[in-house]
Formats: C-alpha cells, structure tokens, sequence
C-alpha cells in the first residue's frame, strides 16, 4: 500500500445552508465541487479540502467534530481579530505554545477548527 496523502476531511452539518454560508461567506473559502443533488460540498483550503455533509442525508447520525482542524493563517492575532468582528466566538485566550499560536473556535454546527501558525522551525519542539 502506498498511502500519497489526504484527499479531504468530511465534517458533518445539521444544517448545510448554514455551513455553506459559514465556510464560503464567514471563512472566505473558495466553494468547489457540489455532490450532485446531495446537501454536501467541498470547500478549498490551500492544502487540505473540507467537505461539509449534512450527516441525515447520508444516512448517518450528527456528532460534530469535537478535535480541532488546524488552518494555517499568517497571522493569527489577524484572522482571529477579523472572525470576532463578524460575530464569530473564540473557545478561549489564543495560545502560545512555545513554537506556535493557536486560537480555537467552532463553526455553526459545532465543529471545532482553530487558526494556527507555526513560527519556530518545523524540527523544534517546544522550549523545556
């Protein structure tokens, strides 16, 4: 087996309009490929697609994704500034970890996701 990478994430949505408004409007991702009729899309990141499913559609019961997806920003202090100022609510404090921040929040569903940016080189850890 020769696994190339990760084609996408599916994140499940009560509501798919809503969802849809919040990662094309609110996040500013670019809207890709619908699934035919289905309350389902893909939303591009740069490195890793999100695909939005309306769980009762396919069949399966809602749980909203409670482990964050990290999207990278540049600068989080930034994006998180502009999120807040379209109503968006932030779990807590932004997070220095010593080689990166992070500032969580969740998307209408619940879904958590967080803002990160790694600022230390990607072969340090964290400061002991």
């Amino acid at each position: 087996m020769n696994i190339t990478g990760v084609d996408f994430i599916a994140l499940p949505t009560r509501d798919f309009e809503a969802a849809e408004k919040f990662y094309g409007d609110v996040l500013g991702r670019e809207r890709a490929r619908q699934w035919g009729d289905m309350p389902a899309r893909e939303f591009e990141t740069g490195s890793l697609t999100i695909a939005l499913m309306q769980s009762d559609a396919f069949g399966l019961d809602f749980a909203a994704h409670s482990h964050p997806v990290a999207l990278q920003v540049d600068d989080v202090a930034a994006a998180r500034e502009e999120l807040e100022s379209k109503g968006v609510k932030f779990a807590a404090d932004t997070i220095d970890s010593g080689v990166c921040h992070m500032a969580p929040f969740e998307d209408p569903d619940g879904n958590t996701l967080m803002f990160h940016h790694r600022y230390a080189p990607a072969d340090q850890g964290p400061a002991s």
